[in-house]
């Protein structure tokens, strides 16, 4: 969900970040309906740009003027500030410096010196396994990636056969890394409950939208969210958390999972399989390269049908499973088994990105609708994941952009009670209790 753009977006580290009246000064409105992206850099920034490539790269970036120097914005990101920096053309290199690098400016959501160190290792690692940009430089307020021709996935090549089977393939071949981090599954609730906190500990800020979560209690939501969770099968792997069109470059024709190259690993960690299976089949729902207000666009008819779920399926299991013989029995529960798991997660997915939108518009310089109290701009509004008994019709819509629940997977007007959850057997309008 956190896009980040074009070319090589390769995975924003997680540390500070420029001083916020050095940084494109581009907080998004509350209601800016004809509204559109920003993308100038200010002068601070672009001489900061130019130290940074000066120091780190060397050779021929020591030898370029400040003003000759290209810094152009990559549209995308969500949660940090791209922009590609390049030599003039009549400047000759030195030795084997790169001519164009992508320079990456942490957000404020993401900060810690920690997760700083994590994600700066987790980055050279895949960039030593070729899974991943090179890494050129490190310092507190972003760094400079490796910039590689090539572009991202449009949302609606995510539906796509071979480009599905690809993810699939791509996202198996993930999932099997031995990462030298911490193998407990801390990554997802604790990041939830972090951001909770941070939420309840912001100031009052008037706005109808931050007022209206007053109403809920995210708390219940999360303990609720967790007990459905653990009555779910779900390996542990490493996961990316974050593969949506955005993140996914295609390298060249799409013929199978080497055209591919994912990006953007500052949410990387082990995690359970079925969340990074389950937001991804979230992604088909949302656009975010829309050009005006709210820059994004939401279909909710576009989450995978079922014989699209298993297409997907098929393909991980098969990279999975290389090398084994199974019976067609045993496939057929794996995929069931698999088919409930993901959708379970993908609660999880609406949950966590719900609460990071909610950060996001209290703190981002960047444009984007991160809370959206307008339900005529998604034609999605549930407002909890799990209401008691009557207790959705008693409260206001909520949009928490980004992640606003899918209402086949959360059906408002069906549910009995906090428990109950249906499972898509078919197009809209096909409900199945799931088993027990």
């Amino acid at each position: 969900m956190a896009a980040e753009g074009t070319a090589a977006a390769g995975g924003g580290a997680v540390g500070g970040r420029l001083a916020k009246d050095s940084l494109r000064q581009s907080k998004c409105p509350d209601a800016a309906p004809n509204a559109r992206r920003g993308s100038a850099l200010s002068r601070d920034a672009e001489r900061r740009a130019y130290q940074w490539c000066r120091e780190y790269l060397g050779g021929a970036w020591r030898r370029a003027r400040p003003e000759e120097l290209r810094v152009d914005p990559v549209s995308g990101g969500l949660s940090n500030l791209l922009f590609r920096c390049a030599l003039p053309d009549h400047l000759p290199s030195v030795g084997a410096e790169p001519r164009e690098v992508l320079l990456r400016l942490y957000g404020a959501i993401l900060q810690g010196v920690d997760s700083l160190v994590l994600e700066s290792v987790m980055f050279a690692i895949l960039a030593e396994r070729s899974l991943g940009p090179q890494l050129y430089g490190v310092f507190p307020e972003g760094r400079l990636e490796q910039y590689i021709p090539s572009r991202p996935l449009k949302t609606r090549e995510l539906r796509e056969p071979v480009l599905s089977a690809a993810i699939a393939t791509k996202m198996a071949q993930f999932h099997g890394m031995e990462m030298p981090f911490t193998k407990e599954p801390r990554w997802l609730f604790g990041t939830m409950e972090r951001y909770l906190k941070q939420i309840q500990d912001l100031p009052p800020t008037g706005l109808p939208q931050m007022n209206l979560l007053e109403m809920y209690s995210l708390k219940d939501e999360i303990g609720n969210l967790r007990k459905l969770l653990d009555s779910t099968p779900s390996p542990v792997v490493f996961c990316h958390n974050d593969i949506q069109e955005g993140n996914i470059l295609l390298l060249s024709e799409p013929k199978d999972a080497d055209s591919l190259m994912l990006v953007d690993f500052e949410y990387s960690s082990y995690n359970y399989r079925g969340f990074d299976i389950g937001n991804h089949f979230c992604e088909w729902v949302y656009d975010y390269t829309h050009e005006e207000w709210p820059f994004y666009k939401a279909q909710a008819a576009d989450y995978p049908t079922r014989g699209q779920q298993l297409h997907f399926i098929r393909h991980y299991l098969a990279e999975v499973k290389k090398g084994e013989t199974i019976s067609q029995e045993e496939q057929r529960k794996l995929e069931e088994d698999l088919l409930v798991e993901v959708n379970r997660y993908a609660l999880a997915s609406h949950f966590f990105w719900g609460l990071w939108s909610i950060l996001q518009a209290s703190m981002s310089t960047i444009e984007f609708g991160y809370l959206v109290n307008n339900p005529g701009v998604c034609p999605v509004s549930i407002p909890v994941l799990f209401p008691a008994e009557g207790a959705a019709d008693q409260l206001p819509p909520l949009v928490l952009t980004l992640r606003p629940p899918i209402p086949w997977i959360f059906p408002r007007a069906s549910r009995a009670g906090p428990w109950r959850e249906a499972q898509r057997t078919g197009g809209p309008g096909d409900w199945a209790e799931p088993p027990g």
